[in-house]
C-alpha cells in the first residue's frame, strides 16, 4: 500500500516517506497477526482460552496504535 516513487509528493521529504513505509509495513504485519491470533482464539480449547484472549487483546492494542500513528502521519502531512 505504500506510495510509488512516481506518485510521491515532492514537497514531502524522504524521512516522511520512509516513516510512512515503515508504519504501513507494521500495520500490515499486525493485521496479518491479528487474523492469525483471531483464528487461534476461535479454535482454542477452554484451558488455553484465557491465554489466547490476552494475546488477542495485545495484538488489537498494537494494531490500534499502528493505525493511530498512520492517521496522525497522514493528517499532518496534508
Amino acid at each position: 500500500m505504500s506510495a510509488s516513487e512516481s506518485s510521491r509528493a515532492d514537497w514531502l521529504d524522504n524521512s516522511f516517506w520512509e516513516r510512512l513505509d515503515l508504519l504501513e509495513a507494521r500495520h500490515q504485519r499486525l493485521q496479518s497477526e491479528h487474523e492469525s491470533v483471531r483464528r487461534g482464539l476461535e479454535s482454542a480449547q477452554a484451558d488455553t482460552l484465557r491465554e489466547a484472549w490476552e494475546r488477542y487483546c495485545e495484538v488489537i492494542a498494537e494494531l490500534d496504535q499502528a493505525t493511530a500513528e498512520l492517521e496522525v502521519l497522514r493528517t499532518h502531512s496534508i
